[in-house]
């Protein structure tokens, strides 16, 4: 099932819950050891939401999770404690400084940078007052669209046996994605900031999921290769409703052109493929070694 997300009822609570998630992941990133690409700040679809993964701190080790489908803010430890906050309408200076004190409780003291990345304009954590809608539907057919998503990108991530990411959650982008790599190394970038050049050190052909965050307004798809091979964005791509953003340099579908189509998921895989296939053979990718 790929319900509709209304951005008119989820807008304002996408922006909360983007800011919420920043503040765990930030979590994620004071503690885990560096990962190539930083998979390993990442969060996972899970049937009731999103989870980081493992955290260890001073002989312990706990998670957290937002429970989507109870509304929950779950902090669970290797030695049983278990913490929960609700998610509801709060600002996001009230949620984070209930993590930060919870944390603090549970003898788990970590030290985070409160401002936002990756977004226009932001406020710190402490200080952001503006943010603090929750609407619950909303958030429920959010998670209900991420468990639709998520089985087609795994499908298609199996089909390919080079290098590859996780299906994860981009917390800073605020995206579903899964990223496939040639196995060759990327031009450097001139100028970019540290964080660029380790996503693209190598060359990728990149697929994910906006639900209304990203380059466009709309909930939607994408589909980029960096670098871009010669002829990329006038290839011929599926489906129809595909079309290539020449502002971001990346092929953008609908998500509502997916859900209302007789077969969404079939849909969404003709997409997957026909993107990674123009941009492998364009970009003279070893395809023969990298498939299955």
């Amino acid at each position: 099932m790929f319900p509709p997300l209304p951005l008119d009822s989820w807008r304002d609570t996408r922006d909360t819950l983007h800011m919420w998630t920043q503040i765990a992941g930030k979590i994620c990133l004071a503690l885990t050891a560096p990962v190539n690409h930083y998979w390993n700040v990442t969060l996972r679809v899970v049937p009731h939401g999103l989870v980081t993964p493992p955290l260890p701190y001073r002989g312990r080790v706990f998670a957290m999770t937002f429970d989507l489908l109870e509304h929950q803010f779950v902090i669970e430890t290797s030695d049983g404690v278990r913490e929960v906050i609700a998610l509801q309408p709060r600002t996001v200076a009230e949620f984070y400084e209930l993590v930060m004190s919870t944390l603090r409780r549970i003898e788990i003291d970590v030290r985070i940078w409160p401002m936002p990345v990756e977004v226009a304009n932001p406020i710190r954590f402490d200080q952001d007052v503006t943010h603090g809608s929750y609407d619950p539907d909303a958030v429920e057919t959010f998670q209900q669209v991420l468990l639709a998503i998520e089985p087609v990108f795994e499908s298609f991530r199996g089909g390919f046996i080079g290098k590859s990411s996780p299906v994860h959650f981009f917390w800073g982008s605020f995206d579903l994605a899964v990223t496939r790599f040639s196995g060759r190394r990327a031009p450097e970038r001139p100028g970019a900031d540290a964080m660029t050049r380790e996503a693209y050190s190598h060359e990728v052909i990149s697929h994910g999921w906006w639900p209304g965050s990203g380059a466009v307004d709309e909930a939607a798809f994408y589909a980029y290769a960096a670098p871009e091979p010669e002829g990329f964005k006038t290839a011929l791509i599926k489906p129809a409703a595909t079309f290539y953003s020449k502002e971001f340099n990346i092929f953008v579908l609908p998500y509502d052109a997916v859900r209302t189509a007789p077969e969404p998921a079939k849909e969404l895989r003709a997409f997957l493929e026909s993107t990674y296939e123009a941009g492998a053979t364009l970009g003279e990718w070893d395809r023969k070694s990298l498939e299955r």
